[in-house]
């Protein structure tokens, strides 16, 4: 089975992402956000956009959504995810990172099996400030709007949170349920 691949934005989590994929058994790589898109689509089964410091170094991350796979966005994935189909993304009320209660809207293939509050670990020196078009929010907090959001018709999805760190309330749900999408299965 082909791996999926994690695209390195520079965040300082995005081993931590590799290691609980590898965890779980799920066959991943970590990839250089420079990869050219025809090398990603002929070699992979879905795409998670790891987070990072700044949208200005995702190399050629937003291309990754233009192929046939899924797509996860963590952080920084996500405001990659909102830009590229018609989003805005605004410095947060709240930056930093630590602890938020997020409440799941949305019980999608890729917050299925959470309970209806969950509580996460997560930065929000950036978020979604205006939803993109075609997309559902799934998860909201007091401190941002847009928490979790999907695409209606393609297996694209962005979480603000970190679902890789310990802090966070089986954070290893959100890349099973990812996996089951690759796999064809949710």
């Amino acid at each position: 089975m082909r791996p999926i691949y994690v695209v390195n934005n520079f965040g300082q989590f995005n081993h931590l992402i590799l290691r609980m994929l590898r965890d779980l058994g799920i066959e991943a790589r970590m990839i250089p956000n420079t990869t050219p898109p025809d090398e990603v689509a002929a070699e992979c089964r879905g795409v998670i956009l790891g987070g990072g410091p700044s949208i200005e170094r995702v190399g050629r991350a937003p291309d990754y959504l233009n192929l046939d796979l899924p797509v996860l966005g963590i952080c920084l994935g996500l405001h990659v995810i909102a830009r590229r189909f018609g989003g805005t993304v605004a410095p947060g009320r709240l930056g930093g990172y630590g602890a938020v209660e997020v409440e799941i809207r949305d019980h999608d293939r890729i917050l299925a099996g959470y309970p209806d509050r969950v509580a996460v670990w997560a930065s929000h020196q950036d978020e979604v400030a205006v939803m993109p078009e075609h997309f559902d929010l799934l998860a909201t907090s007091a401190i941002c709007p847009a928490e979790a959001i999907a695409h209606r018709d393609r297996p694209i999805f962005g979480i603000q949170w970190h679902p890789e760190v310990s802090h966070t309330f089986e954070g290893r749900r959100v890349y099973e349920n990812f996996d089951a999408v690759c796999r064809g299965e949710a």
